[in-house]
């Protein structure tokens, strides 16, 4: 479905979990909302597989494609008006296809970014990244910490968990861990390309959020 947002449309999957029977399931309340790279689309090998493990334990995954990329560019829009078009696609689901569900967010790269700036205002339960680009690899390399992005995991709200999969040899670093957040890091660089690797990440984390109620 393709959504509005101040900066053009946004373009959704919407993806139901299934029973064992085969049939759509209509009583989900976990869903898991994901944005892309910079300059990626929603079918990288990390974003299919988280959607599997969230799939498998009944959320309902939505992938989100930024206006941007709706328009056929590549190069991404400023951080403003990638967060700016997030929330509105966030609302829309919200009040929509996804109304009463507890949001978790997250996305890769880029898209990891957008998810942690906005969790607060987006009210979401739960932040999952992928490959977060802690470090652009030349301060990477050189030890320059003045461009770390760690301010924007900080920003999560302290109540809010996070969990971060990250490459061990990912040029943009290993971001730290803290009182609410995770760090796992598997074989692989920033493309994260081992499916079973973020399956089997992913999946213990999520299915610590799913309560009785969910």
């Amino acid at each position: 479905m393709d959504l509005a947002t101040p900066h053009g449309p946004a373009r959704v999957q919407l993806q139901q979990p299934r029973t064992a029977s085969g049939n759509d399931r209509v009583d989900a309340r976990l869903a898991l909302v994901l944005g892309h790279g910079a300059g990626g689309g929603v079918g990288s090998p990390d974003l299919r597989a988280a959607s599997e493990a969230a799939l498998a334990l009944g959320f309902v995954v939505a992938l989100v494609e930024q206006p941007y990329r709706v328009a056929g560019r590549r190069s991404p829009a400023p951080a403003g008006q990638l967060d700016t078009s997030w929330l509105a696609v966030i609302e829309a689901l919200a009040a929509g296809p996804l109304a009463g569900c507890r949001l978790v967010v997250g996305g890769r790269s880029s898209g990891a970014r957008v998810a942690c700036r906005t969790a607060a205002l987006a009210e979401a339960v739960a932040v999952l990244c992928l490959a977060f680009p802690l470090l652009p690899p030349g301060a990477a390399r050189q030890g320059d910490i003045s461009k770390s992005r760690l301010g924007e995991l900080d920003v999560v709200p302290a109540s809010v968990p996070v969990l971060v999969v990250q490459g061990a040899s990912d040029p943009f670093g290993m971001p730290p861990l803290a009182r609410n957040r995770s760090v796992v890091a598997i074989s692989g660089t920033h493309t994260l390309s081992s499916a079973n690797a973020v399956r089997d990440a992913v999946s213990p984390w999520l299915a610590g959020l799913v309560t009785p109620e969910s």
